[in-house]
């Protein structure tokens, strides 16, 4: 009997009507295209603007996008994953109320939250799943509302984050497709440079701390991006040599995208040709657990059955790792 291995056989993707240009910022904060551009690589962003709609929302969409495109009864679906950093709601799973809505009534349903590394976590999760024969259909959403927790007069964050969800399906693969290795690291001792500190259990907010605006965002630029660009390459590199693999046997690199620069310096790392690297960060920014997936959305007409994709994520915790994985379809 073949070794079951966990592939993607379907992808979708959401991103909001509204967008959020570098020109618009400028009439924000003190900023301009010119800067942003040249050290984010970011030129748009999309921002859910309809009251009362939050994450569920995009991840429903992104769902609803890939069930219609697959053809797939959601009733068949066995466990639905929403990567997220942004839940509707403390307590009440964002997994669930997405799971319902979309009519995957036979799932049971939970959230992932691991900052920007989620939906690369979640894909080992699921890949477990799958290989150990529990289940035959995955639904593994990335999805995050960043404007909800986004400062507007903090030009050091509004300008990095946007808004979007995307989502895959898993299913057994006995062709030796899927996922074949993963390197995935933490370290707490970064979380004090990038997190929401008030809201959390440590820190409830109250009414000072919230006028004071302590429940938004907060990132050490500089730490971070120190961290990201030594840490993505680092495993992207090793994963690489663990498995023989050289620049000219990889199709792409799908990384996180958090900064134009990060990513670049990942490929670099790794001797990628600049066609072989997936970028979707000047139209969308950082959308923390959908960038992996949207990516995977927008180059899908791309991807080729066989495929060797590198993926990497680095994310707030710390948290962040590396994916080998073989496409299992022909778009």
């Amino acid at each position: 009997m073949s070794k079951i291995t966990a592939a993607i056989t379907a992808v979708g993707g959401y991103v909001p009507d509204f967008v959020l240009s570098n020109k618009v910022l400028e009439t924000m904060v003190d900023t301009n295209d010119e800067w942003i551009t040249s050290r984010t690589g970011i030129k748009e962003r999309r921002i859910l603007k309809e009251q009362g709609k939050g994450t569920s929302f995009l991840a429903i969409k992104a769902a609803e996008n890939l069930i219609q495109k697959k053809g797939l009864d959601p009733k068949k679906i066995d466990l639905v994953i929403v990567c997220t950093a942004t839940p509707d709601m403390k307590a009440a799973s964002t997994a669930a109320f997405t799971a319902t809505q979309i009519g995957a009534i036979n799932a049971f349903s939970y959230d992932l939250e691991a900052a920007c590394s989620s939906f690369l976590f979640g894909m080992s999760t699921a890949a477990a799943y799958i290989e150990a024969g529990r289940y035959k259909k995955i639904l593994l959403i990335g999805a995050d509302k960043n404007s909800s927790f986004i400062n507007y007069k903090d030009r050091a964050t509004c300008i990095i984050f946007g808004d979007g969800a995307g989502a895959v399906l898993f299913e057994p693969n006995e062709d030796g497709l899927g996922l074949q290795d993963e390197l995935l690291r933490s370290n707490g001792e970064g979380r004090e440079f990038l997190q929401a500190t008030y809201g959390g259990s440590s820190y409830p907010i109250t009414e000072e701390t919230f006028n004071e605006g302590k429940h938004y965002v907060f990132q050490d630029g500089k730490t971070v991006f120190k961290n990201a660009v030594f840490n993505m390459a680092d495993v992207s590199e090793r994963i690489m040599k663990r498995n023989n693999l050289s620049n000219d046997d990889i199709s792409w690199l799908a990384a996180h995208q958090a900064n134009k620069r990060i990513i670049d310096a990942t490929a670099n790392r790794i001797n990628l040709e600049e066609e072989k690297v997936m970028m979707n960060i000047q139209k969308y920014g950082n959308t923390t657990s959908a960038t992996l997936p949207l990516l995977l959305f927008d180059y899908e007409s791309q991807l080729e059955k066989g495929d060797k994709i590198i993926f990497a994520a680095f994310g707030g915790g710390f948290t962040w790792g590396s994916i080998y994985f073989k496409w299992a379809y022909n778009s």
